[in-house]
């Protein structure tokens, strides 16, 4: 019989130890269960954290980077040489009533966002297209 004496807290896991110990349930011929008990966690919780870093729910957050900016006055070209170069600053033209932003992914897809778009939508989107 054990006797509890103190006040019981959870442990807190950090995401990373999260994921490196769902890594290893991934491996071929581990066992949920052998690791589990390895890392002295529940068989329960261990199959919650990999059902969300399956869906994407458990992930490390990069911290923000700068990228290259091009300010153009007319569409950017989706031709794949040109965007390989480094973009190259053109001079700013004052904001119109229909003034937009245009972001061009690695991938080629192009958002173009109008300034009446939320942030929170703008992030929503592009959290989507990211995956």
């Amino acid at each position: 019989m054990e006797i509890i004496t103190g006040v019981e807290r959870r442990r807190r896991w950090r995401v990373e130890e999260k994921l490196r110990i769902v890594a290893e349930c991934e491996r071929p011929g581990a066992c949920l269960a052998a690791v589990a008990r390895q890392h002295d966690v529940s068989g329960g919780l261990l199959w919650n954290w990999r059902r969300q870093a399956r869906r994407g729910l458990l992930r490390v957050d990069l911290a923000p980077i700068f990228l290259p900016v091009q300010l153009t006055g007319e569409p950017v070209s989706r031709d794949l040489a040109q965007r390989s170069a480094l973009p190259s600053i053109s001079p700013v033209t004052p904001a119109s009533a229909d003034a937009q932003i245009e972001i061009m992914l690695a991938d080629g897809t192009m958002v173009r966002a109008g300034q009446n778009v939320s942030l929170a939508t703008l992030r929503r989107v592009l959290a989507a297209l990211r995956g």
